[in-house]
């Protein structure tokens, strides 16, 4: 209720000096009370709409948070200028005729069909070839191993012969069934009753779900020295891209570390997201190179690397700025960094960064755009409440400070051509992972979480090699699994 409120201009007339100016202080006190409480509700409101206004086309957040409500496609690419389809100079992949088939069906003519006229004795003049490109019917091939049985005539003992290291039983499934029931079921993701059921259907045979998790648990004993390879190949890269997502394990929220490479993949899962569960790859405290992440503040606290930043994430940030605030130098920054992106795309070969003169123009353009935005979200004059954490600012000034903090982290990929302009590779090795998540809704134990996260590791890394996968997770069960050329990583 305001001071004055109720009195009317004749009681006004008749109070003293003294009382009339206190009338007046203690309504310009409330009127500050009350622009104070419209600038907060003003800033929740703000705070509200731009809640309702992120997405993941223009924020960090995942597709599935978007719920049935997709945003429309704004993607961040600009429209080509080639025409849709294969390019001049693609080689396709047409089904071709072979020299040489396994097998050739004649059909041949008896009767002319126009005239009746009988055609059998007659010689062909000609063929018409047709081929087709099928597979033929599978069944499983039975070996039967037998060990010799000897009586030494020196000693008087028995000895054999020795026995395949994979052959253990009596009876059991070979290494390639076992490599084809887990490449299906940590692939391809399909679930354990559904492997028994595919195989069955192929084979005639029906391994139970006990022993499709038993040849993948028998699979990560074959691939230890291929991840320790992988995880010794990372730590001593010169790049390397890494990410993490959410995972649910055993009714709780954990978390999936990824390290990769163009050549390399390794996961993990830990219960922690930050420094601890990152540092249990044993790879991040280790790397000494340049390391592509996101701004997640605990990347940060690894000192033995530099740090350098995805900039997809920040297009989207600066399109929701943008959007959200229409804030001139967002659109300007996002244009600069595709601009610096494309001429760093042209640069040809054996170029490793930009010319002095284009690294100075691009800083310098940067520099101003940052200045460009600070002044357009000044700090307000009054001094931060009194409670603890950080002052709480808004988006546009959040984005500048670290824009501004992290320079040289976000242009790193202009200066060194090796640094990738964004975190996808990551983010694409991620990705797969949770689709798998989506196929089963969670991990159910730690160790079917670890025992999937080494079994992708090492298929992730033979696809990133060009290699056949169930080739590889073959040789791995004899024995002889798949090792990542230093040369190549």
């Amino acid at each position: 209720m305001s001071p004055l409120e109720g009195v009317d201009r004749e009681q006004l007339n008749k109070l003293d000096k003294e009382t009339l100016i206190e009338l007046l202080l203690n309504a310009l006190a409330r009127i500050s009370e009350l622009e104070k409480q419209v600038a907060t509700q003003a800033a929740t409101i703000q705070k509200l709409r731009d809640e309702i206004a992120k997405n993941s086309s223009n924020s960090s957040k995942p597709p599935s948070s978007d719920g049935l409500k997709k945003p429309q496609p704004r993607s961040l690419r600009k429209k080509g200028h080639r025409p849709l389809g294969g390019q001049p100079g693609h080689k396709g992949n047409t089904l071709k005729m072979v020299d040489e088939p396994d097998e050739v069906v004649l059909h041949p003519v008896t009767s002319c069909p126009h005239c009746q006229t009988e055609l059998s004795d007659m010689e062909p003049v000609g063929y018409e070839k047709r081929q087709l490109f099928d597979v033929p019917p599978i069944r499983l091939e039975v070996t039967e191993h037998q060990a010799e049985v000897k009586q030494c005539p020196g000693c008087g003992q028995q000895v054999k012969g020795m026995f395949p290291t994979y052959i253990t039983q009596p009876t059991q499934y070979g290494p390639r069934l076992k490599a084809q029931a887990s490449y299906l079921n940590n692939y391809h993701f399909i679930p354990l009753e559904r492997t028994e059921e595919l195989l069955t259907d192929f084979y005639g045979h029906s391994p139970s779900e006990p022993a499709v998790l038993a040849a993948n648990h028998q699979l990560v004993v074959q691939i230890d020295p291929a991840l320790t390879s992988i995880r010794q190949q990372l730590v001593e890269s010169d790049v390397a891209n890494f990410d993490e997502s959410g995972l649910r394990v055993a009714g709780k929220l954990h978390w999936l570390h990824v390290a990769s490479t163009s050549h390399l993949t390794h996961y993990h899962v830990h219960r922690q997201r930050g420094q601890e569960g990152m540092a249990a790859g044993e790879i991040l405290s280790l790397f000494q190179g340049e390391a592509v992440h996101d701004h997640w503040s605990p990347y940060l606290k690894f000192d033995n690397c530099r740090h350098n930043f995805c900039n997809a994430h920040h297009l989207r940030e600066l399109q929701f700025i943008a959007a959200q605030y229409q804030q001139r130098w967002a659109t300007q920054m996002a244009q600069l960094l595709l601009e610096i992106k494309a001429e760093v795309a042209a640069t040809p070969d054996p170029a490793t960064c930009l010319p002095a003169e284009r690294l100075l123009h691009y800083e310098t353009e940067y520099d101003k755009l940052i200045a460009m935005g600070v002044a357009a979200n000044p700090l307000p004059d009054d001094p931060p409440p009194k409670k603890r954490g950080r002052r709480q600012q808004p988006p546009p000034k959040n984005l500048l400070d670290r824009l501004a903090k992290h320079k040289s982290g976000v242009l790193a990929f202009m200066h060194d051509f090796r640094i990738p302009f964004d975190n996808n590779l990551a983010e694409r090795d991620v990705r797969m992972v949770k689709v798998k998540q989506k196929v089963s809704g969670a991990f159910r134990t730690h160790t079917g979480a670890d025992t999937f996260c080494a079994i992708r590791s090492y298929i992730s890394t033979v696809r990133k090699h060009g290699l056949n996968v169930i080739d590889a997770m073959y040789d791995a069960f004899i024995g002889q699994p798949f090792i990542p050329s230093r040369e190549m990583a």
